[in-house]
This record gives C-alpha cells, structure tokens and sequence, in this order.
C-alpha cells in the first residue's frame, strides 16, 4: 500500500493544542481563585445567618470581603512582577469579583433587612451594574493600557470599592441596626417597601458603569 510522502503529510493542517486548563495556571491564578472562594463563603455565612440568627456568622461574612480584596490585590501584583499576563487570568479575574464584590454584598444586604420590592430589584441592579462594568473593562482594557501592560485608569469605580458597603453593613450589626432596625427605616412606595439604606447599592452601581468618571489606577 502507498504510503502518503512526508511532504504530503506536513502540507496536512495541524489540530489546534488541545487547552489544558491546569497547565495554563499560573501562581497569580492560585491568589485570583482565593479571592472566589472567600465570596462564595462569605456567601454561605450569609445563608447560614439568616437560617440561625447567629451574628458571628454575619460577621464571618463580613470579613471575608477584605480578605478577598487582599487576594485580588495580590493576583494583580504578582501577575505583574513574573509578567505572567492571560486571557484566562483575566477571565477568572473577572468571575471572581463578581462573586466577592457582587453577589456577595447583595446577598448579607439582603440578610441584614433589605428585603423590600424595591430593594431587591436595587440588588438586583447593582449586581447587573458590576457584571456590566468588569465586562466592558474587559473589552476595553488594551485600549485603555495605550499598548502597555496595565491599564491607565479605571472608567468607572472598580467593583472591589462595594468593600466599603460591606463594611457599613458591618458596622451596623455591631451596633443591632439591622432587620427592622436598619438606619433610615423604610418608606412604603406604592405596593413595596423601599430602605434608604439600599439606596447605597444604587449609587454604588451607576458609579460603576459610570462613562465619565475616569479614576487614575496606581
């Protein structure tokens, strides 16, 4: 039988590299993936709050956000210093925060009593509005870099800033000013009640997606 020519078989077109997700890791990824696992568990402390009312629970919660911020701190910097820059370390950079600085605080807001219509359509934008930014950072990161290889500014708060709603929310348990006890009360507005306090979630998302508000990245 004929074989078929080296020539023949190098002129075939090669399968593309098949993509090894473990291969593809590199130490900044290890930090970026810590920074998920402490929104996921600030997450579970907050669901095991509300079915307990234990507030060392809500607490846990509560400081799991600045250990995440601390981990997503250190994925940028250490990805800078080995220049170990990827699509899929941005990706799971991405994903991460969403979990930490998104579902997170919008989950023990809603554990600390913003539990209205109102205020869950507000979390439910504020999360929208965190997705939103960090897809469009995303899009936009090279352009914003000027061909370097960090982004000159941020358009938008950067989502990592709902820390400090997290905090507050913190603050407000130490002092018992949570569930029915909320500062500001609660306005009823037609069929649903509506918290002041979930007025933070609001502003902090539209500075999110903020187009004008240019803050310089150190």
């Amino acid at each position: 039988m004929d074989r078929p020519s080296s020539s023949a078989a190098d002129a075939r077109p090669r399968e593309p590299r098949h993509f090894s997700m473990l291969r593809e890791f590199q130490l900044a990824d290890f930090f970026t993936l810590g920074n998920a696992a402490c929104g996921v568990g600030a997450v579970l402390f907050t669901l095991s709050y509300m079915a307990s009312g234990q507030l060392l629970e809500f607490f846990a919660a509560v400081a799991l956000a600045p250990a995440a911020l601390l981990l997503d701190v250190l994925d940028g910097r250490i990805a800078r210093a080995r220049n170990q820059h990827s699509a899929l370390g941005r990706e799971l950079d991405s994903l991460s925060d969403v979990i930490s600085f998104g579902v997170a605080p919008a989950a023990l807001g809603y554990a600390a009593g913003l539990r209205g219509g109102w205020d869950a359509l507000i979390l439910v934008y504020f999360v929208c509005c965190g997705v939103s930014r960090l897809a469009r950072f995303n899009v936009t990161a090279e352009s914003l870099s000027a061909g370097g290889d960090k982004v000159k500014y941020f358009e938008g708060t950067p989502i990592p800033t709902s820390v400090l709603l997290t905090l507050l929310l913190g603050v407000m348990a130490w002092f018992g000013a949570i569930d029915e006890w909320l500062w500001g009360g609660a306005w009823q507005l037609g069929p649903w009640a509506l918290h002041p306090m979930a007025l933070l979630f609001a502003l902090s998302g539209t500075l999110m997606i903020s187009k004008t508000l240019r803050i310089p990245k150190w």
